[in-house]
């Protein structure tokens, strides 16, 4: 089974805030979902409280309980932890992809990030994200311009060597 999600999609939202989720990204939800089983739907949870973000961050069953755990790691009543605490349990919800491989992106959600008929999402990884379509296309001209700093033959990869220098 996919553990990673990879690739970017374009998917329609109707009127009722229904959206397919990408089928290569089902194998992975179903992969990160300790409870799924065949013949049972899937189910991630969205993050959507930092103010910041103009995404919705969306992560496995497995990959929120690892957050969940570095969070409970945290001394109680830190401030640190209760501002995790606040953006990673109280300001996301757990959804269930359906039958049809649909979820229901709840009024809230779009209207935080704008969503009208279209939502974009595009993998990270071991998360994805859902995105305005517009917004993402500004954001990505923002990611284009770090790359610009760099020289023409710049390979993206030497920035993993950084990390092992450390």
């Amino acid at each position: 089974m996919a553990r990673r999600f990879r690739g970017e999609f374009h998917q329609k939202v109707d009127g009722k805030g229904r959206v397919s989720i990408p089928a290569q990204f089902r194998r992975v939800l179903e992969s990160g979902d300790p409870g799924w089983s065949d013949g049972k739907s899937p189910e991630f949870v969205i993050v959507y409280g930092d103010h910041r973000r103009k995404y919705l961050e969306c992560y496995t069953i497995d990959a929120i309980e690892e957050v969940d755990d570095q969070i409970a790691g945290l001394p109680r009543g830190s401030a640190e932890r209760r501002l995790l605490e606040k953006l990673f349990s109280g300001q996301s919800t757990q959804i269930g992809v359906d039958e049809t491989g649909r979820i229901v992106l709840a009024k809230k959600l779009r209207d935080k990030i704008g969503i009208g008929d279209e939502a974009f999402f595009i993998a990270t990884g071991d998360t994805f994200q859902i995105w305005q379509p517009d917004t993402y296309e500004t954001d990505l001209s923002r990611t284009e311009a770090m790359l610009d700093e760099y020289p023409e033959d710049f390979d993206p990869l030497t920035l993993l060597d950084q990390k092992r220098g450390e």
